[in-house]
């Protein structure tokens, strides 16, 4: 992550698809780190902010070894039952106070704004950040975004790290226009949806944004043509993902034994091909964004 001078694992751990035991999700996360695994992503309306207090209570053995990225800006409604957006400098400010008590942390190595149009109250939104900045609380902050327009203002205006979304074989929007964007500024780029919902995993062929199933099935048959022993269908989609160099780390939902295998024999698969990688690439014509254009 050049903006940030961290230096970032290629795997993730995303937090959101954790249970509420903490013992299973302790031994999964300093599993996780033992195997190379530094950047741990949460947000404080996964569980209601139980997230954050199963990963604080994981890392605190080994806190000043790893990156702790978590996300503000959903306000629960007072009846406990959903949230509202409010990116709010007032709100920023008690949100990340109570992420730092859950957290049990000194300090958020990256904040991250969770969501956002290009309606929100910029200034205000930014003038949270750079406040929580000044105070230590937080090191850097970042987006979790897909959105062009909101994602071209932060890189332009504010000094954000990192950008977290959605990126895979079969959601090549960003590449019309943010990944550039992103790597020109040295901003991050953490790629959530790198399996496009398993997809490709298991026979399903419904339509998956633009693609419909007869498209969906022939890019399946490819990824199945370069799986083998030494490579699963899973390494081929991550490959494929961090295979462009303006991608910084794939952050992996991990909730089980299963899960964190497939994460950490990532790096022992075999590796594609230049000759593979872009026959992956050209099979389908990439798909673009349809609305919250920067030209807008």
């Amino acid at each position: 992550m050049k903006k940030a001078g961290l230096k970032v694992s290629e795997i993730a751990f995303g937090c959101m698809s954790l249970g509420l035991d903490h013992q299973v999700n302790s031994r999964l996360i300093h599993q996780a780190y033992e195997g190379g695994v530094n950047y741990f992503d949460t947000a404080d309306i996964y569980q209601n902010g139980m997230n954050e207090i199963t990963l604080g209570k994981a890392i605190s053995a080994f806190r000043n070894e790893v990156i702790v990225a978590t996300k503000v800006g959903n306000e629960p409604n007072p009846n406990g039952e959903g949230w509202r957006w409010n990116p709010s400098k007032e709100y920023i400010l008690k949100a990340v106070d109570r992420s730092l008590k859950r957290l049990g942390v000194e300090q958020i190595d990256i904040c991250q704004l969770h969501g956002g149009t290009i309606e929100d109250p910029f200034e205000d939104s930014v003038e949270a950040f750079e406040l929580l900045k000044e105070q230590g609380k937080i090191k850097h902050y970042g987006l979790s975004s897909i959105r062009p327009n909101v994602i071209a203002r932060f890189v332009e205006h504010t000094d954000i790290v990192s950008d977290m979304l959605q990126y895979s074989l079969l959601d090549r929007r960003p590449e019309e226009e943010v990944l550039n964007i992103l790597a020109e500024a040295g901003v991050g780029v953490m790629v959530r949806g790198a399996i496009a919902k398993g997809k490709l995993l298991k026979n399903d062929l419904s339509n998956y944004l633009d693609y419909d199933s007869k498209s969906i099935d022939s890019l399946r048959d490819m990824v199945l043509l370069f799986s083998n022993e030494k490579r699963s269908v899973f390494d081929v989609m991550l490959q494929w993902v961090l295979a462009n160099e303006k991608v910084t780390s794939v952050v992996l939902g991990i909730r089980t034994q299963a899960h964190l295998k497939d994460a950490l024999s990532f790096h022992g698969a075999e590796q594609l091909s230049q000759e593979e990688l872009a026959q992956l690439s050209n099979l389908l014509k990439p798909n673009k964004y349809e609305n919250h254009k920067i030209s807008n």
